[in-house]
């Protein structure tokens, strides 16, 4: 059971360093890159075209992107570990 709770974390940990390094990675394209327009979360919500708002607007895709599958598999390991105690 400990060995599950560190996966957890291990996952949770990483998921939340990837969306950091995105959203750092968005900050230095904003600052350094000249002539960039303004990005569209979802092509729907405009970001400014500053090292700020690009910043967001690459965490935010970045925990969309990721966030959506994990969350999945969470769900399907959740209901087979579920399954698997019914079964016992």
């Amino acid at each position: 059971m400990s060995s599950n709770v560190r996966g957890h974390r291990f996952v949770l940990g990483l998921y939340a360093a990837l969306v950091a390094v995105s959203g750092l990675a968005g900050f230095l394209t904003g600052t350094f890159v000249s002539g960039l327009s303004a990005p569209r979360f979802l092509f729907l919500v405009p970001f400014p075209a500053t090292p700020l708002g690009f910043a967001a607007y690459g965490a935010l895709t970045i925990a969309l992107v990721l966030g959506i599958p994990l969350a999945l598999v969470v769900f399907v390991s959740s209901r087979l570990d579920d399954d698997a105690a019914r079964s016992q």
